[in-house]
């Protein structure tokens, strides 16, 4: 599982693009966005780095991982 602390998500709009950019990926992905404390908490097999890049492609900025 991987926690991300994610930037730019406002809305219930944002959530789900977020959830979106990750489901591309792997669609059995479980997401859980956080949009209070701006963090999203992924369970998925694929790599870190794809998830973050996924994310940032969709126009988030993630700032660290837990």
């Amino acid at each position: 599982m991987y926690e991300l602390k994610v930037d730019g998500m406002t809305c219930g709009g944002c959530a789900a693009s977020v959830e979106r950019a990750v489901q591309t990926l792997d669609a059995n992905a479980n997401v859980d966005v956080d949009l209070a404390a701006k963090t999203v908490k992924i369970e998925t097999a694929v790599r870190l780095d794809a998830v973050k890049s996924a994310i940032e492609d969709a126009g988030y900025d993630v700032f660290s991982a837990a």
